[in-house]
């Protein structure tokens, strides 16, 4: 029960991401979906739920441990939390694996697309099962029986693992009662069947069916009474003591070694596993019940994403989609001589994925090659394994040029792949930077220097989203290419701030976290809340990921009371009432989830009819606030403002095909409207693509 009768005023975290996740799984619903998009929503809500609990579950149980009694601004004890969580956790992955075994796979069948169950199988296809498994998995398994000299194993974390229920004696004199069988991560947990094997063009066998099906083979003469798909899901996140720590990149390896078995969280069963067997894993990892998820498909359902990737059905997916060019880019190339002069000619925005991310790859290509450049300054956040973009800083140094790269190696479950970089930017003669220890680089910026007319002229990037091509084409995200004189100065003092030592350093445009961010969006706030109260017209808007840092939902409370007008679109968690009379009722917050994933940070305020526009790499938390190295880039140039305007919220605030309204409960509903549908994402792929 809630502490009081009186509702508190921000929303549980938690709650609001499973809330979240739901929207998602509404595309997956939706049978208007093209059907392999259904799967990869699927896939999709099945990945965030497994972050979730590695690093949202677990920190609500170290709450529990470390302080059970004290009462959070959403009105809940961890415990209650805690409660209310597995709760809506449950429900969700009920909802999941009926969506997926009852709907999604059967529409999949008559298309011609299966995943063939044992119980199914031909002859002839349990044959080529059998030889496939002899072949190809036999050799890889490690069945461990359970005795004295055989303990329980070490299990990685979202490892496939079975458990096996068995009788009479082995060649030893053992009496078999429970293996463990462990699926080697090199294994392909799907596999194509030859189409005349399977009878249709599209059909496909997982390894958890084949282990099922002939895991007798590996205990000769015991009777196998069951074999039982589970998972263990652990504590993901890396604890690095700042306080102790001389090399960064050195105790980040060392504890990342370690990330795969920490403290486990949750317990994935297969549906039909006895209860003996489910409390003896359990037991194993101090799990509960409540911790325990019965699961009629697969244990892993995010590994259904590889059979979106490999059937090729364009039928079955959103129609291909070419991001526009826009000019001058569209035939510049990464030709410095154009290139540069039409950066400095006037500011350029490009919006993706409706427009193409090349043209940040060709500034970059082009400062690799053009000799009249001699650096090139980058933050590194996410960028992928294989990144030309990083390929390009790795040449760039190797041809002698100053290369200074800040790469963040606490950015979450991309740490090896940037400690990966980092070694290979440091062989190649850059000078690599690891930036503050604990505060992240998230700031998304890149800069050049170039000698002309004989003096120094810098170029730069800045983004609402990572360096990283692949993402590029499926996050929405501003990015500014800019000649700005004060903007590029800043643009230096942030890069020597965090490759060097020194007091803090005065900004003339450029708003950055820790320092200046926050107390800029509180006075932005409260300007407009004084407009209002002044008879002036106020208007605020913002878009976000996540909405959760109190002090700025408060001061957003007081501008509503103020009378301001408060349109927020925030994708995923919000811990903001909306609507709530004499809290709220002039603040509007909507949710979108379509094609693709609303990821740009966009701030306005009217400012007296200034008009006041920021793109940013920050959400409204308090990490992004006070614990991250973020900017706030405000867009200067008229046309360009009236484009962030409009494509940020205009054409948001139309959408009545995948907005979603928060109530002031915390629930969401689907806008509707009696109006032509109007599709943001559809309508930006029309006026912006090629």
């Amino acid at each position: 029960m809630l502490p009081s009768s009186v509702d508190p005023v921000l929303l549980n975290r938690e709650l609001s991401l499973l809330k979240f996740n739901e929207r998602v799984m509404a595309m997956a619903e939706n049978p208007d979906t093209p059907l392999l998009e259904r799967l990869r929503y699927l896939c999709i809500v099945g990945s965030n739920l497994d972050e979730f609990f590695e690093i949202r579950i677990s920190s609500l149980k170290e709450q529990q441990h470390q302080s059970p009694a004290q009462v959070g601004p959403d009105g809940f004890t961890p415990d209650e939390a805690f409660e209310r969580v597995q709760l809506a956790m449950h429900a969700l992955v009920d909802r999941q694996n009926q969506l997926l075994m009852d709907h999604v796979m059967p529409a999949l069948r008559e298309e011609g697309i299966a995943v063939l169950r044992p119980s199914s199988w031909t002859q002839e296809q349990r044959d080529w099962a059998y030889e496939v498994f002899l072949r190809d998995v036999m050799p890889m398994l490690t069945p461990i029986g359970l005795d004295p000299a055989h303990p329980f194993p070490r299990v990685y974390n979202k490892s496939l693992n079975f458990i096996v229920s068995l009788s009479g004696k082995d060649a030893f004199g053992r009496r078999g009662t429970i293996a463990i069988v462990q699926a080697p991560r090199a294994l392909p947990r799907i596999m194509k069947v030859p189409a005349e094997v399977a009878g249709l063009d599209e059909g496909y066998i997982m390894l958890t069916a084949l282990i099922s099906a002939f895991v007798g083979e590996l205990f000769p003469g015991l009777e196998v009474r069951g074999c039982y798909q589970w998972r263990v899901t652990r504590n993901s996140d890396l604890y690095v003591d700042e306080e102790e720590i001389t090399n960064l990149r050195q105790a980040l390896q060392g504890e990342l070694s370690q990330r795969n078995f920490g403290a486990a969280v949750r317990l994935e069963i297969d549906h039909s596993m006895p209860e003996d067997l489910e409390s003896f894993l359990q037991r194993e990892f101090n799990l509960e019940e409540r911790d325990t998820y019965r699961v009629t498909g697969p244990v892993n359902l995010a590994r259904l994403m590889q059979l979106c990737n490999m059937v090729q059905r364009h039928d079955l997916q959103f129609p291909e989609y070419r991001p526009g060019i826009p000019a001058p880019f569209d035939h510049a190339d990464d030709n410095p001589d154009e290139l540069f002069p039409a950066i400095a000619a006037k500011d350029r925005l490009l919006h993706h994925p409706y427009q193409s991310f090349e043209p940040v790859l060709n500034f970059l290509r082009a400062a690799a090659r053009d000799p009249l450049v001699v650096a090139i300054k980058q933050t590194i956040y996410r960028t992928g394994e294989d990144s030309e973009l990083m390929r390009l800083l790795v040449a760039a140094a190797k041809a002698g040029k100053e290369v200074t790269v800040i790469v963040e190696l606490m950015a979450r479950f991309d740490e090896q792949t940037n400690i990966n970089w980092a070694a290979k930017l440091e062989e190649a003669g850059a000078h690599v930077s690891y930036g503050v220890v604990a505060f992240k680089t998230h700031a998304k910026m890149a800069l050049v220097l170039r000698r002309e007319n004989g003096g120094m002229k810098r170029y730069g990037h800045l983004g609402t989203g990572n360096y990283h091509p692949r993402t590029a084409r499926l996050y929405t995200d501003f990015g500014l290419l800019t000649a700005n004189p004060d903007i590029c100065e800043d643009m230096d003092k942030v890069f020597s701030q965090l490759t060097g030592l020194g007091a803090r350093r005065s900004l003339k445009l450029l708003l950055q976290s820790p320092f200046s961010l926050h107390d800029t969006m509180l006075e932005r706030i409260q300007a407009e809340a004084d407009n209002a109260r002044a008879g002036k017209k106020a208007r605020i808007m913002a878009k976000m990921n996540s909405l959760l840092e109190p002090r700025v939902i408060q001061a957003l409370y007081d501008a509503s009371n103020a009378g301001v007008r408060i349109d927020l679109i925030v994708r995923g968690a919000c811990a903001l009432r909306a609507g709530v009379p004499g809290l709220s009722e002039n603040i509007q917050v909507r949710s979108l989830v379509g094609r693709f994933l609303e990821h740009s940070r966009v701030f306005y305020f009217h400012g007296g009819g200034a008009e006041h526009v920021y793109i940013s790499s920050a959400d409204w938390m308090d990490r992004n606030f006070f614990r991250r190295v973020e900017l706030g880039v405000p867009i200067l140039d008229r046309s360009l403002k009236r484009r962030v305007i409009s494509e940020a919220f205009t054409y948001a605030l139309r959408d009545n095909q995948l907005a979603w309204k928060a109530l002031p409960n915390g629930q969401y509903a689907r806008v509707k409207s009696r109006r032509e549908p109007f599709s943001l994402h559809a309508h930006l792929m029309r006026q912006l693509g090629a």
